[in-house]
């Protein structure tokens, strides 16, 4: 028995430290990997993929063949998850050839003639600043820019231009010229034992130049402008190909291989590392300390003025003392009565556990880099497949709340619990899809994707909202601390600073004050298409979130029921749901100052994905506030003695 006890021991210390060292190794790494390690031996053929068109004026992503391009012998659709095909990527082959560590000068594309039609869209495009989107071996294209500030440092921006717009010297007109001719480089790691190479870097220069050749054209025509046999290369754009009808355009482009330090483990840094971190970082950390410290301070406060009124109720010996005093002790037989619409509170409390579980989850997936951006659309599906799931505990906590509340139609709660908050999102994604398609955009969203939402919802969350409702409901009633009286009390009138509007509004700037700074980068991050990645301080901004909804909810809770009013319940999911509405003004102002959008369709894409994200942060913020308060007057009304 002692041997087996000892083996047992260093079996549990062997699992400890391998645990130990799987959470250290978490910690170090960055991200894990969407993809694993492909090797490339010299002349191996690499598949170079095209992805969408996007522009952050119009936010309508489009396919990459809706403008001729030079298109393959065959267009062939990559395989996209749930998550792509919500963002508009549309993943395609091309024409272009790249072979490893081969390169290659000024390789003839196409040669295409533009009509009207072709010439306009083109000159549509450029002046919606479009950018061409290209993956290699999962790497997205970037276009190097060096900075012109002390440390000339090289940020990266995602595509390339579809084209410029310019003058020519003497003329104020304005002339399209397309970039028909791009230099790419390919970095890779090279291992010198196997002679195999990883890709880690995908980059881009740009060039616009007429073309020129002697005679008629035909496949074995040789340019003058761009000639591989004289090493003539094109290193600027002082003749620029303009965009007109019944002009050619010959599509060209060099390949050139660089080796580089930099590991396969470490290639998506230079693509993260783009924004001013010293700016983001200082910021946050800012703020979590301001958002500490006001926290602090509120804790302090509740404990000692609750301790002094709890030791002073329950020293009061006579009942003429008892009635002289004034306070929360006086509505004991009022507070814990049904609220009006308390149906509809079940409802949305149910919806905000459904969205914190989700949220909560999601986080501490992407923390250890399940979610990295090599993972494209892989944080979309996930949080889609958790709010699935989540519908459990949404009609699990609705139900214990509507027992408590003596309801006894358990079923109509869990169905209007399972469809309502998705109903009204899915309605307006809807209206919002249907716009989008009347763009004749790529980011509309297939009827088969529209089909599979649909039963995801009907088919899962649905009946798993009904088994946690089921659940709840069979549970014994949450049984309140004190007697409800049958009459009820009346409210004295309250002052000025007490009335629900105020108090409502008020409640709301704490919680906002705790996210506002990491919500720029986040808006920045989807409406500037640039990539979202620390999500560490993300999660400890959304615990800071947490912890201010509930306490800033308890303090106006409590100055609420010293002024003998004892209608918390929907106060109480109101005051930390306000914030929702100071996230949506800010939405409104980062979009008038941040952003170029002028078209009417853009700016309705906008504010209404902004109103979708604004009315979840209602449910999530005010579930919270609501749990905060509950748990708050269970507590202090068990603590006193009630005659």
């Amino acid at each position: 028995m002692e041997s087996r006890s000892r083996s047992m021991h260093k079996l549990t210390a062997k699992i400890c430290s391998f645990l130990f060292l799987f959470l250290a190794h978490a910690a170090h790494c960055f991200y894990l990997p969407g993809v694993a390690p492909e090797d490339f031996q010299k002349g191996d053929l690499l598949k170079v993929k095209v992805n969408k068109l996007t522009s952050i004026k119009t936010q309508l992503p489009y396919s990459y063949y809706s403008l001729p391009f030079c298109p393959p012998k065959k267009i062939v659709d990559s395989t996209e998850n749930l998550g792509e095909v919500l963002r508009g990527d549309r993943i395609e082959n091309s024409p272009y050839v790249f072979k490893m560590r081969d390169p290659q000068m000024c390789t003839v594309l196409c040669r295409i003639t533009l009509d009207a039609k072709t010439a306009k869209q083109f000159k549509e495009k450029i002046d919606d600043e479009y950018r061409v989107n290209m993956i290699l071996d999962n790497l997205p294209l970037v276009v190097p820019i060096r900075r012109s500030d002390q440390d000339s440092s090289t940020v990266y921006q995602l595509g390339y231009h579809v084209g410029l717009k310019g003058q020519y010297s003497g003329s104020k007109e304005d002339r399209y010229f397309i970039h028909n001719h791009l230099a790419f480089t390919v970095k890779y790691h090279r291992d010198p034992q196997t002679d195999s190479a990883r890709i880690v870097g995908f980059q881009v220069k740009p060039y616009s130049i007429k073309h020129e050749y002697e005679g008629k054209w035909n496949e074995k025509s040789r340019l003058t402008t761009c000639d591989p046999h004289n090493k003539r290369t094109v290193v600027s754009s002082n003749t620029p190909q303009e965009v007109e009808a019944k002009k050619e355009i010959i599509f060209t482009y060099d390949v050139e291989y660089q080796e580089s330090d930099v590991k396969w483990a470490s290639r998506w840094d230079a693509y993260l590392l783009m924004n001013d971190d010293q700016i983001h970082w200082f910021s946050i950390v800012n703020s979590l300390m301001i958002v500490l410290f006001l926290s602090g301070m509120v804790a302090m406060i509740m404990l000692r003025t609750l301790y002094r009124d709890i030791s002073r109720y329950n020293e009061l010996e006579t009942q003429e003392e008892a009635q002289e005093e004034t306070g929360w002790k006086l509505v004991h037989g009022d507070v814990f009565r049904p609220p009006s619409n308390s149906d509809l509170l079940c409802v949305y409390v149910g919806t905000g556990v459904q969205f914190l579980g989700m949220v909560l989850v999601t986080m501490i997936f992407a923390v250890f880099g399940f979610l990295s951006p090599s993972n494209r659309g892989g944080l979309m599906t996930a949080m889609l497949l958790l709010w699935v799931f989540m519908g459990i505990f949404a009609g699990y906590a609705s139900a214990r709340l509507y027992k408590m509340f003596k309801g006894a139609e358990w079923k109509k709660l869990a169905f209007r619990t399972a469809c309502m908050f998705p109903g009204i999102v899915f309605a307006i994604f809807f209206v919002l899809n249907a716009i989008i398609w009347g763009q004749k955009s790529s980011g509309a969203v297939p009827f088969g994707t529209m089909f599979a939402l649909v039963l995801m919802w009907f088919g899962i969350s649905v009946p798993l909202v009904f088994v946690g409702g089921y659940v709840g409901f069979k549970k014994p009633a949450i049984e309140d601390p004190v007697r409800t009286n049958k009459i009820p009390r009346q409210i004295p009138e309250q002052a000025w600073y007490m009335n629900p509007t105020f108090s409502i509004l008020i409640g709301g700037i704490l919680p906002f004050g705790a996210v506002f700074i990491e919500l720029f980068f986040i808006l920045t991050s989807i409406w500037l298409n640039q990539f979202y990645y620390i999500f560490g301080f993300l999660f400890l901004v959304f615990i800071i979130l947490l912890i201010t909804c509930a306490e800033i909810t308890i303090v106006l809770c409590y100055f609420q029921l010293c002024s003998e009013d004892y209608l918390w319940w929907w106060r109480s999911y109101l005051t930390s749901g306000s914030s929702a509405l100071y996230l949506f003004l800010y939405a409104t102002f980062y979009f008038f100052t941040k952003l170029e959008i002028t078209k009417l369709v853009s700016g309705l894409l906008y504010f209404g994905y902004m109103l979708i994200a604004s009315y979840a942060f209602f449910v999530l913020t005010g579930s919270i506030g609501f749990y905060a308060c509950f748990w708050f007057t269970r507590l202090i009304y068990s603590s006193v003695k009630i005659d």
